[in-house]
């Protein structure tokens, strides 16, 4: 792998702009809702077949747990560093690097996607108020509402958001890299709360269904508020770290609706 140092001037096909693109987001905004607004009403009728699956798999587990205090104590570990007020807060570090380097649009956005999933999980939470499994004997506790779990979005969010920032200077094993890990990560967590004993299967799936509903919205918002800004403050975060980096190829990046690096600041009215 290299790293080129003159700037990038290739020709942009206008079909393949963030913008251009906008219609495919907002479709898998749309239909990760549908799909939870259709999961939610599975789990507020209790149909039959879905109850059973949740409540098998929580008392296998469960016992799978009691059993083996090792793997349980590596759960919680788990678990822990995959909280969401670690997620959260990993997401607030990339916002903060991202304005100090005058990458402000992306920097709300990456702010967004914590900010908004929180509140999202939060109004959800509340609003269904389904309990959590209970247990005689139970390995982990958890306070609040069960349906959608908060580790399962934090984590799907988190993941998914910074694969995305780390997109554009990455080459395709690199990239295939990222995606493996950031779902292995958000499934691991999953698992983990299903594993404890603090939440239902279909707990954890909604989260991710919301997290991936989220993510959609917020692009697709943020975009329509300031069309090209975040092609623009793509390109901004890679001229202004290529000198840093020697061993990312910097080929393609995620939101091509670009500007040449010397009409960043002329283009962008928040950069003084």
């Amino acid at each position: 792998m290299h790293l080129t140092s003159a700037p990038d001037r290739r020709t942009v096909d206008p079909r393949h702009t963030l913008h251009a693109r906008l219609p495919r987001y907002a479709t898998v905004a749309v239909g990760a809702t549908a799909l939870f607004a259709v999961l939610l009403a599975l789990v507020e009728t209790h149909w039959g077949p879905l109850a059973h699956l949740d409540s098998s798999w929580v008392d296998a587990l469960h016992g799978v747990a009691r059993r083996n205090t090792a793997w349980t104590a590596s759960m919680q570990t788990i678990t822990t560093l995959g909280g969401p007020v670690v997620m959260r807060a990993l997401l607030g570090l990339a916002a903060g690097w991202l304005w100090a380097i005058g990458a402000r649009t992306l920097a709300g956005w990456t702010a967004a996607q914590a900010l908004v999933g929180w509140g999202v999980e939060w109004l959800v939470k509340e609003a269904v108020g389904r309990p959590r499994p209970s247990f005689a004997d139970p390995v982990s506790h958890a306070a609040g509402p069960a349906f959608p779990s908060g580790h399962a979005m934090a984590s799907a969010i988190t993941a998914a958001t910074l694969v995305a920032l780390l997109w554009p200077r990455a080459d395709h094993a690199a990239r295939v890299v990222c995606c493996s890990l950031a779902a292995c990560v958000a499934a691991l967590i999953g698992y983990t709360r299903v594993g404890l004993g603090v939440h239902w299967p279909t707990d954890v799936l909604g989260g991710w269904l919301l997290a991936v509903a989220v993510l959609g919205a917020t692009t697709v918002a943020v975009e329509l508020w300031r069309p090209g800004a975040l092609s623009r403050d793509v390109r901004r975060v890679d001229w202004r770290t290529r000198p840093r980096v020697q061993s990312v190829l910097a080929s393609g990046v995620p939101f091509p609706e670009l500007a040449p690096p010397g009409e960043f600041d002329a283009a962008d009215p928040d950069v003084p």
